[in-house]
Parts: structure tokens; C-alpha cells; sequence
């Protein structure tokens, strides 16, 4: 019903006008009695061999909603019935931001694919502390964070911290990101010595907290081998917990939409079908190179459970899904599972 009827009429409208009503409407209706119960019942799959423990927590299946969804935090509760097996909140920044001027999320048809140059817009740290104290405890949450736009180079670190520290009590795993090819002085967040900084200040932090809380590195499907090979070395020297691979594409190759329309709608990430096979080949290098020494989380292109289960042979512990989501709608969650326990 979901490709038949409901995505061909979301699809007529502004995709980032939608999605709000979207959010809107799953907010409603799940506050019909029973809605709940429904919805569990059509999409969620429990079976313990899904089960998956990775850095400390348990994940009731390797399917997960990823960050840029539901920013703020205000629909994961919702979502959960869907049969996700956790949920990245984010990016969270310290101050609230309006992101980049609108219109700056773009629907790629013909290549099942988006382009988003969203830049970070969220409601800001104290708001989603807000909305994680409503936590309803049915789905593990990540906490992704970023940097404010205005923030100045120098302050790069504080502005990690800052959510580190605030969204430590409600979440269960974090993020760093510093991969969104939509935020201003990208260069030196992809710079090995930096991230070395960022990664130890945080580190340092989560070691004097009572609980430790795993720390995840999300990188972009477009780095070369060698810069791969940083991030193997990184992560063998600071012994982060995990990376996400990957983030939204700069890359056009390869995509069916006209030349003209690419450049109508400028620069942004490239997210969906487009870059599947860019990020199953960041996946097995990362797992091939480094001998399979940490968890990585697959995402990037999964549309179906096909997508995913390549995924996870080329490499991948848990994968995510979001512009899949969209396109393809819920029922890829219990799909991707039903796949995963026939394999």
C-alpha cells in the first residue's frame, strides 16, 4: 500500500514539507488506542538469533533508523513500533540553527536517490534533552553530534563536548560526525591529526562518567584508500568503538537524472541507491584492511534486503536505513530481518 498509494502522493509535494507532515500524522495516529499494537504487529520481527552485542549493548536486531531522520528526537518513541533494532537521533548541535536557506532537500527519482544540503538544522542541544527525557525505553538511541555553523575552527572540540556531556545520561551510544559534506570547513574534519584531538578530548570525558558510553566515527563514502588507511590506523590508536560507514555522497557519477537538473539543484549530499556500492566498498575495505578489528555499521543505498545483506557479507555488524525508509517505506525493516534470519 506504502509504494501503491501513499508514496506516489507524499512524492507530490516538497519533500522536506512532507516529511514534517509526516512526523505530524505518525504522531497522531499513534496516539489512537491500539495504533501501537498495530503497528508492532505488522512490521516488527522478535526472534533472539536476530539479537546482536556489540560494544557493550544488546541490539534486538541489526536494522537501524539512521541520523538525519528524526533530528530532534521527537518521534523515536513512534518509530520504534516500526522494528527498527535502534534509533540515531541528530545531528545535534550545542545552539539551535535554522540550517541552509530552502529549498534544500531534493528528490532524485529516477535514481531513488536524495540530495540534501540541510546543514545541520536542529533545534539545538537543550531541546532534544527535552525530548530524551520522554524516552519510553523501546529501542536503543544514538546520539549524534556536530558543530554549530558559526562555531570558529579553534572551537570545533568545545562544541563536541558540549553535546557530549549534555546528551550523555539519555543515550546509549554516540557519533561523532564529521563527514557531512554540508557544513563549513569540512577539510579539517576529515584531517587524521584533528579527529585524533576530537576523538581523545571525547574519549577522555566518557572515561570519568560512571557508565561509559561507546563512541562511534561516521566517515564519508568518498574517501580514498589511503585515507582509509588513516582511519584504520585511527582507530587502532585511539580504540574508538566502531565506525558508520558511510555518510552522503559529493560524487554525481554515474546518475540518471539529466546534467541540467543536477545543476538547478547544486551542491549537497547524495544519499540512497546512488551510492550503495561506494559504501559496501568502504565497508570491505574497512573490514578486509583492518582484519575485522571493530564494529562497523553499514549504511548507504539499502533499499532492499538484498542491499543490506550486502552489507553485512561485505563487513558490516548492524546497517541503517533512511533514504531506503522513504522510498521503500516501513515494511523494508521487516524485510531486511526476515532476510537476515533465512541467511
Amino acid at each position: 500500500m506504502y509504494k501503491l498509494i501513499i508514496r506516489p502522493i507524499f512524492f507530490l509535494f516538497d519533500p522536506e514539507k512532507i516529511h514534517h507532515f509526516t512526523f505530524s500524522l505518525i504522531k497522531f495516529i499513534s496516539k489512537i488506542p491500539g495504533v501501537s499494537i498495530l503497528f508492532k504487529s505488522l512490521y516488527q520481527v522478535n526472534d533472539k538469533r536476530l539479537k546482536r552485542n556489540l560494544f557493550g549493548l544488546t541490539f534486538k536486531n541489526p536494522v537501524g533508523l539512521a541520523a538525519g531522520f528524526d533530528k530532534n528526537a521527537v518521534l523515536y518513541n513512534e518509530l520504534a513500533d516500526f522494528g527498527f533494532g535502534f534509533i540515531e537521533i541528530g545531528t545535534v548541535t550545542p545552539k539551535g540553527q535554522e540550517g541552509n536557506p530552502k529549498q534544500r532537500l531534493f528528490r532524485l527519482k529516477e535514481d531513488q536517490g536524495i540530495i540534501n544540503r540541510m546543514g545541520f538544522n536542529n533545534e539545538g542541544l537543550q531541546m532534544a534533552i527535552q525530548q530524551l527525557k520522554k524516552n519510553k525505553g523501546k529501542v536503543i538511541i544514538g546520539g549524534n553530534i556536530g558543530k554549530n555553523t558559526a562555531t570558529a575552527p579553534e572551537n570545533y572540540t568545545e562544541d563536541y563536548v558540549e553535546c557530549f556531556k549534555g546528551l550523555h545520561p539519555y543515550v546509549d551510544y554516540f557519533v561523532l560526525n564529521v563527514s557531512c559534506p554540508n557544513v563549513s570547513s569540512h577539510a579539517k574534519l576529515e584531517d587524521a591529526d584533528y579527529l585524533k584531538e576530537l576523538i581523545t578530548e571525547v574519549q577522555q570525558l566518557n572515561a570519568k562518567e560512571t557508565v561509559q558510553k561507546p563512541i562511534l566515527l561516521k566517515i564519508a563514502p568518498d574517501l580514498n584508500n589511503q585515507q582509509l588507511d588513516e582511519i584504520i590506523d585511527l582507530v587502532a590508536t585511539t580504540k574508538i568503538d566502531g565506525v558508520i560507514a558511510s555518510n552522503t555522497s559529493v560524487n554525481r557519477e554515474g546518475l540518471l537524472i539529466s546534467n541540467s537538473r543536477l545543476q538547478e539543484i547544486g551542491n549537497g549530499g547524495l544519499s540512497g541507491q546512488p551510492i550503495k556500492n561506494r559504501s559496501t566498498k568502504v565497508i570491505k575495505y574497512l573490514a578486509d584492511n583492518s582484519n575485522k578489528s571493530f564494529p562497523i555499521i553499514g549504511v548507504g543505498g539499502i533499499h532492499s534486503a538484498a542491499d543490506a545483506l550486502e552489507k553485512i557479507e561485505a563487513g558490516a555488524d548492524l546497517v541503517q536505513v533512511y533514504t531506503g525508509f522513504i522510498y521503500e517505506g516501513p515494511s523494508l525493516i521487516k524485510k531486511i530481518n526476515k532476510a537476515i534470519l533465512k541467511r
